[in-house]
């Protein structure tokens, strides 16, 4: 089955750009759905909505996948300071357990091994106030690693200083994912507004104290994954992936994070089912579009997806995730394991666009393609060169300001095109001239060990 390279770019590149959806999709997912935090209505009907666009498009099989969701939810966190009740910004972190604390407030800095020790004596039944951001010029301790230190130093509970200015807080999670070792919450955790951060340090050094609650709740729920597939014409039975979460923290309709990457996934899908319909060019092996379920919550939903697929089934070539897109303009591929570094590079030439296939120094825990990477699958991600040239105007993360106006439409159409094209490529790409992968789960666990605590290099 031989394929005209440069008509099928020019189809769906112009697919791509003139009969996008994207606006349709994002007023639909962002404004009228909003948030859509796993297990609640919104995220009902948002995969609802998602199944029955990609049936409209003309996919294979679309499905919803229901499984058991471990979920969370909050209805109060106040802070206020006990001398003079002066109340203070406060948001739990995701997953935060449900508490009441009082204590002495004590500034720890950075929360950095020397600054803990320093603070020692005064930190048993106190509440530590710790900048989330690293201490400058030292090196990097994650701040799950710094709560657990916190935690055995005797404090009772930690405020975090949130790294954003205007009194913005963000969800933020306490645990490491890459450490199964690690308490989800080594000791009760809440953030604060960088400003008000400052008073609780100032009043840290009048011996002021502080009370805390917050009032939450754990319970299992249905959620779902969605699937559809585009068959493949050559090897049915073997499959590529392409996905991206479609929930969002409490109370957040997600415009960048990651509406993104969820209309991404529809969008390529969209391209591919129409040059398929209108062309008869279709993959050589099957495409699946899933969009995860609870990857804000431990990464739930993809973990399912990989426990259910994988091992009754060939695992995939290559998984591909993609998450807040909109924070600037694709620039290539970032694989978790380096055995089809070259062969993803060769599809990326052929495309002639300047886009590059690199390999991540660690193995990064932080979106829905570590489950893949744990199980020793082949995943990739874009998201990761986020942090290389990020758009100022779409510095929201996990924030109410995470609205529809921060998706990037025109960059997110060349990201739809760019994939479907890699995609057709990497579909078309013979059986044997894919590197064999021989990384194991437990290899995977071993890695994992030895980079725990690390901070993961993101350029």
């Amino acid at each position: 089955m031989a394929l005209d390279w440069k008509v099928v770019d020019r189809w769906l590149m112009g697919e791509a750009f003139t009969g996008s959806r994207i606006r349709e999709h994002l007023a639909e997912l962002c404004d009228e759905i909003g948030p859509r935090w796993s297990s609640s209505a919104g995220e009902r009907k948002a995969v609802a909505y998602i199944r029955d666009q990609m049936e409209s498009e003309g996919l294979d099989n679309p499905a919803l996948e229901e499984y058991q969701l471990e979920t969370w939810s909050w209805e109060s966190a106040k802070a206020r300071v006990v001398e003079d009740n002066t109340h203070i910004d406060l948001l739990p972190l995701n997953r935060c357990p449900p508490f009441v604390a009082e204590g002495k407030i004590v500034d720890v800095g950075y929360g950095t091994p020397r600054q803990v020790e320093m603070a020692k004596q005064d930190l048993s039944d106190a509440v530590a106030v710790m900048h989330l951001a690293f201490e400058p010029f030292t090196t990097p301790v994650h701040h799950a690693i710094r709560l657990q230190a916190l935690a055995q130093a005797g404090a009772v509970a930690a405020i975090l200083i949130e790294k954003k200015v205007g009194r913005r807080m963000e969800y933020h999670s306490a645990s490491d994912w890459r450490d199964p070792g690690l308490a989800e919450h080594p000791l009760p955790t809440v953030v604060t507004s960088q400003e008000h951060g400052t008073l609780l340090r100032q009043l840290a050094n009048r011996q002021k104290s502080i009370k805390l609650s917050v009032h939450s709740k754990f319970y299992n729920a249905p959620s779902w994954n969605t699937t559809s597939e585009i068959t493949g014409e050559l090897w049915p039975n073997e499959h590529l992936v392409l996905g991206g979460h479609h929930d969002t923290v409490l109370g957040v309709s997600g415009g960048n994070d990651n509406a993104s990457g969820t209309i991404a996934v529809m969008e390529a899908a969209r391209a591919l089912s129409r040059l398929r319909s209108e062309t008869a060019q279709g993959p050589g092996r099957t495409i699946r579009f899933v969009t995860y379920s609870a990857e804000e919550q431990k990464l739930q939903g993809s973990s399912a997806y990989v426990a259910v697929h994988y091992g009754p089934e060939n695992p995939p070539r290559l998984a591909i995730n993609l998450d807040e897109l909109s924070t600037g303009p694709i620039k290539g591929v970032v694989l978790g394991f380096p055995h089809l570094r070259e062969l993803v590079q060769r599809q990326l030439d052929s495309m002639n666009d300047g886009l590059a296939c690199h390999v991540m120094a660690q193995i990064d825990p932080s979106s829905d393609h570590f489950p893949f990477l744990r199980a020793g699958l082949d995943a990739a991600f874009l998201w990761r060169w986020r942090f290389h040239g990020r758009h100022a105007d779409s510095e929201f993360h996990h924030e109410a300001g995470d609205t529809s106006d921060k998706l990037n439409v025109r960059e997110l159409k060349e990201y739809a095109g760019q994939l479907a094209r890699l995609l057709l490529r990497l579909s078309h790409v013979p059986p044997l001239e894919w590197p064999d992968n021989s990384v194991t789960p437990a290899q995977v666990a071993e890695r994992l060990e030895a980079e725990r605590g690390e901070i993961v290099r993101v350029f």
